[in-house]
């Protein structure tokens, strides 16, 4: 490689007494947590995809010996980056495909010192090549040079600031909760010393806080915020007579699943304290009666949802816990006093549901309990910052894998829908947290994408990456979906075909775990999500098509054209030869025009497609037959995307429009793979 940045729950049957299955005190038709023995690849319904490319599922010990072999090389790897002497690689997790390619995680250090948003994931064939470096938006996997670790404030100036901005959150701590330690901050794109400020308290609502304040150590300005509690909202009483995994015998029993590594289910009886609280226990394994006054009830919601979405991520996405570790988390249920949230927390590996308004209605519901989990696997994959665009992202995704979870359960009770925490009433009028179809109806979230969307609550900044689910499985305009009817719009009033729910969540998934990193805005989700729906079904497939129209559907990126992308009119004319680009020169695609009388138009439109390990890389121009160059794309160092997908405009009107045109691409860097696969002149 170069020196210059690359791109590239369940029991065993004699624990399950026959009274079991008539438990969970809620009425359905003995719907069923119990696991699914493990396959070599997930069990997904993904029809088409190529097998190679999907996720294989690993055992624990399979998981741990490829992390322990990646933590015998990361010398060698960071020196293939180029990383300077005084850097580090750390493995933070690897996840790999059926074919062999593995997908390492890695965390960056300089001198000792954690290099937040420079995080990165290498991809090597079963050969051990490397094929691919995704990293963090912005940042950069160049040495960092020039950066002191000296820092000319005092760590108490920047537990001050952090302190002030968690007063604004609710908090009334007087002190952090961790004394600031220095960092080298790269999320922004600039390497530069800063100090990590964590507060603690309540914020305003009773969710406990964990604030992450980002300071420059030069200047003592305040760079970034964070917080590390993820929350969502839901309702519980959902689910009726399910089978749960328990421990224990005779007259003996508690929640214990210890056929999904271990996990428990607590009662925090009210309290907002930091430990577990009681373990659940019973005289004869029957829990709850389906009302909430009964303390079981809302634990045994918690525990089926737990298990629910434990079998989900095993068998449809191969991977087993949220660690992929085969290592469970807990819950904890009755948290505080009319508590209306539920969370998840890293400090604890844990979910936590509150009771309701009142205490009267538990938010354990399916869908919540799936949600929260999947912020601690997003957390151990991506690690999408809980702020701006990569927080709207982190909801999204708990959104988006909780509605695969209601399908996948397929629970009477509680069929899958592309509704948020529907089960409850917190609106007073019956209506769903939040819409997928159309995320505006809930009078805050957004259905598409502008400008400004980093700068609200992430919980509405989610909205257009939830549209973008709904359109790319279920497509645009009005259906009905399990007896629930929704009628999805588009931002440019062009129709989406849906490409289907379990496609959907299997690009969703991979992107998830082997392109997103934790500053990954909306442009990079689309160009990971498209990444990902070439490896699976190539780039010239529906599926990829329909990626792309999905996200131009809510305004991120162009649609790539074809028949649901009508053209604005005229003739096309275009090269559909794939063709590998030359690395480190330059490859000419020819396209002839003919039939045009007279001058190209004001308006040519130059659709490229090219699939390519880092697109920042590329240098790209269309040149007119008499010579004349026009320029659609420069080489940027700072741009961390992979293919070009993207539809330019060149005013050519002072060119003959007849004749051989060429798309001029020049790879600058070595070390970096692409092929050409179409261009289109639309005259």
């Amino acid at each position: 490689m170069r020196s210059t940045p690359s791109r590239r729950a369940t029991a065993t049957g004699a624990l399950i007494t026959a009274a079991a299955l008539l438990a969970v005190g809620v009425q359905t038709n003995g719907a069923t947590a119990a696991p699914v023995s493990g396959t070599a690849a997930p069990a997904a319904a993904v029809k088409g995809a190529d097998p190679g490319a999907l996720p294989a599922q690993l055992s624990p010990s399979q998981r741990a010996e490829l992390i322990r072999q990646a933590g015998a090389t990361t010398a060698a790897t960071a020196e293939e980056l180029g990383l300077g002497a005084k850097e580090k690689l750390v493995v933070r997790d690897v996840v790999q495909d059926v074919d062999g390619t593995t997908h390492t995680r890695y965390e960056r250090t300089l001198d000792g010192l954690p290099v937040l948003g420079g995080d990165l994931v290498v991809a090597e064939s079963k050969a051990g090549k490397t094929e691919g470096v995704t990293k963090a938006s912005k940042a950069t996997t160049a040495q960092l040079k020039a950066v002191s670790t000296a820092a000319d404030i005092a760590p108490a100036t920047a537990e001050k600031q952090a302190l002030t901005a968690a007063k604004a959150d609710g908090s009334k701590s007087t002190e952090a909760s961790e004394a600031p330690r220095k960092v080298v901050w790269l999320a922004s794109g600039t390497p530069q010393l800063a100090y990590e400020t964590v507060v603690g308290g309540l914020q305003h609502d009773g969710t406990p806080n964990e604030l992450h304040v980002i300071t420059d150590a030069a200047s003592g300005a305040k760079l970034y915020e964070w917080q590390a509690i993820e929350n969502g909202t839901g309702n519980t009483q959902y689910s009726g007579t399910v089978t749960l995994g328990t421990s224990g015998s005779g007259s003996s029993y508690n929640l214990t699943d210890t056929g999904r590594g271990n996990h428990k289910t607590y009662n925090l009886n009210n309290g907002t304290s930091s430990g577990t609280g009681t373990l659940f226990t019973g005289p004869d394994d029957i829990w709850g009666n389906g009302n909430p006054t009964n303390v079981e009830t809302a634990a045994a919601d918690a525990h089926y949802g737990a298990a629910e979405t434990w079998d989900f991520y095993k068998n449809v996405m191969g991977r087993t816990g949220i660690r992929g570790d085969g290592v469970g988390a807990y819950s904890r249920v009755h948290y505080g006093n009319s508590y209306v949230n539920a969370f998840w927390s890293d400090s604890c590996f844990c979910m936590t549901y509150g009771d309701g308004s009142g205490n009267k209605a538990p938010l354990t519901s399916l869908d919540v309990a799936a949600h929260e989990m999947t912020h601690g696997v997003t957390s151990n994959t991506a690690g999408l910052n809980y702020s701006g665009e990569s927080g709207g992202l982190n909801e999204a995704t708990s959104d988006i894998f909780a509605t695969g979870v209601e399908f996948y359960s397929n629970t009477a009770t509680d069929p899958g829908d592309y509704l948020i925490g529907e089960k409850i009433d917190i609106n007073g009028n019956g209506t769903p947290l939040r819409y997928m179809d159309k995320p505006s109806k809930d009078g805050a979230s957004k259905d598409s994408w502008y400008s400004g969307l980093g700068s609200i609550d992430v919980h509405y900044s989610s909205g257009p990456a939830n549209h973008f689910f709904y359109l790319l499985s279920e497509g645009s305009g009005a259906k009905t979906v399990n007896g629930v009817a929704y009628d999805s719009p588009t931002s440019d009033g062009l129709p989406v075909t849906g490409i289907g729910r379990d496609k959907a969540l299997q690009i969703w998934y991979k992107a998830l775990t082997t392109k997103f990193t934790s500053t990954t805005n909306y442009a990079a989700a689309r160009t990971g999500t498209l990444a990902v729906a070439g490896e699976l079904y190539g780039t010239g497939s529906t599926e990829y098509a329909g990626v792309a129209n999905a996200w131009a559907a809510i305004n991120v990126g162009s649609r790539p054209g074809g028949s649901t992308d009508p053209e604005p009119g005229g003739t096309v004319f275009q090269n559909t030869t794939k063709k590998a680009l030359v690395d480190r020169g330059t490859t000419t695609i020819p396209v002839v025009v003919s039939g045009i009388a007279g001058k190209a138009p004001s308006n040519l439109s130059v659709a490229v497609d090219i699939s390519h390990t880092w697109r920042g890389d590329l240098v790209l121009d269309l040149v007119a037959p008499d010579g004349t160059a026009f320029r659609l794309k420069n080489s940027s160092l700072s741009d961390s995307a992979d293919n070009v997908v993207e539809t330019y405009t060149v005013n050519a009107s002072a060119k003959t429009a007849n004749g051989t045109w060429n798309l001029r691409i020049q790879d600058v860097y070595s070390g970096d793979t692409g092929t050409f696969n179409s261009v289109k002149l639309t005259f």
